[in-house]
């Protein structure tokens, strides 16, 4: 399915880098993160935990969709969501610029 280029215009895309990490107590795989966008602070939710140990995470910069729908995990509102990269084979890997660019900066 295609979409138009004004429909992907719609898409909030943004770098953020994470300023805490921590397991969802009573979760096997969701971690919480705290993400600076450079004008706000906003919550993450992500089933990451069998990929990264949430130390691994702080203080690096990924990418995220800032206006996709919110939904609680475990009770834990998630109001992005980090892109992550899937081969098939079980291997997930985080979005990340392959520079430095400040917080907040727009993905097109």
């Amino acid at each position: 399915m295609e979409i138009s280029f004004e429909e992907f215009q719609k898409l909030d895309l943004r770098v953020g880098k994470v300023l805490e990490a921590s397991q969802i107590a009573g979760s096997r795989n969701l971690i919480r993160m705290v993400v600076d966008f450079g004008v706000e602070k906003r919550q993450a939710v992500a089933g990451l935990l069998q990929y990264y140990k949430p130390d691994d995470l702080v203080g690096k910069k990924y990418a995220f969709i800032l206006n996709l729908q919110r939904r609680k995990l475990m009770g834990v509102e998630s109001q992005c969501m980090i892109f992550a990269a899937e081969d098939g084979k079980g291997n997930v890997v985080l979005l990340q610029p392959e520079k430095d660019i400040a917080e907040g900066s727009k993905i097109h």
